[in-house]
């Protein structure tokens, strides 16, 4: 991988990459090659430090959190580049794919909130299961007259460590108001319901094995009429090098607009966000070909 500190070389493509894509009818080469890039330009804005002069004051632990999601998406999709890369874990990068997209989401929406109120949401959102466990432990360990077994001291110490990295006191943590569920999260940052429709709930078969899910990845007919477990054999769909990408970028984007001083240093990391999606765009509209064109008596 390229430095963090570093931004990283674009994919450039020959006449004839171009025309193999065309006469195969699969863009999947050039799109992997954009969604490497993404990863990479997601693992440098992640790696802006906080006391950067560029950078205007923010809380330690909010900017902490945004590189946190930034990072988790960079390394996520560096994964998926792991697993998909012999055309193999179609499966699987559907899964972590569903995890990138969620992600993407609290970033847009922690930094167009741009409240501290957003962010105790977040971290109390992950906390308060961590003392639900806390609570469990206590009571199992009150039950023994206070005599605590070694796992259970070990997992209490984490749960403390947990709470006390955040800022937040317990109290805190338990008075926090709910985090907005995804569907409010993209409502609130202007897609309209296919988004949440596609990304997460669609995303979600992958997550949870439902019958689509399970019919698309891990069955298949055999000559017999009945149905067996597929092999070993599902790809990426061309489309997760798109989708994906693109929302990357938009949690860049948002990022950036978010943490910036002057509009003099948000400019060019808009332009450069702004010149890969057009680039992934401009390939993904060969991919779709005439799918989008109206189809007469429908």
């Amino acid at each position: 991988m390229n430095s963090p500190y570093s931004l990283p070389e674009p994919p450039k493509f020959t006449a004839d990459d171009w025309q193999r894509s065309r006469e195969s009818g699969d863009y999947s080469p050039l799109l992997f090659e954009w969604y490497k890039f993404v990863s990479t330009l997601c693992n440098f804005f992640a790696s802006i430090r906080p006391d950067s002069p560029a950078v205007r004051p923010l809380d330690r632990i909010h900017y902490a959190v945004l590189i946190g999601l930034l990072n988790r998406c960079a390394r996520l999709m560096l994964s998926n580049v792991a697993l998909s890369h012999e055309g193999l874990f179609g499966e699987t990068t559907a899964i972590v794919d569903r995890c990138i997209f969620e992600s993407c989401v609290k970033v847009c929406w922690l930094c167009q909130n741009s409240s501290a109120d957003g962010f105790a949401r977040f971290l109390a959102d992950g906390l308060k299961t961590e003392l639900e466990l806390k609570e469990k432990i206590e009571k199992a360990v009150g039950a023994r007259n206070g005599r605590a077994l070694e796992i259970e001291r070990r997992m209490l110490r984490s749960i403390a460590h947990y709470v006390e990295s955040s800022g937040m006191s317990v109290a805190d943590v338990e008075g926090s108001k709910k985090l907005p569920d995804m569907a409010a999260m993209i409502d609130s940052l202007g897609h309209d319901r296919l988004t949440y429709v596609v990304g997460q709930r669609i995303g979600s078969h992958h997550i949870h094995g439902t019958w689509p899910s399970l019919r698309m990845h891990y069955l298949e007919e055999s000559a017999d009429g009945l149905l067996m477990p597929r092999d070993h054999d599902c790809s990426t769909h061309v489309n997760q090098y798109v989708f994906v990408p693109l929302f990357v970028l938009d949690a860049m984007e948002h990022f950036s607009r978010f943490i910036f001083r002057a509009q003099e240093d948000v400019t060019p990391m808009i332009g450069l966000v702004e010149s890969v999606r057009v680039e992934i765009e401009k390939i993904n509209s060969e991919v779709v070909g005439s799918d989008f064109q109206k189809v007469e008596g429908v």
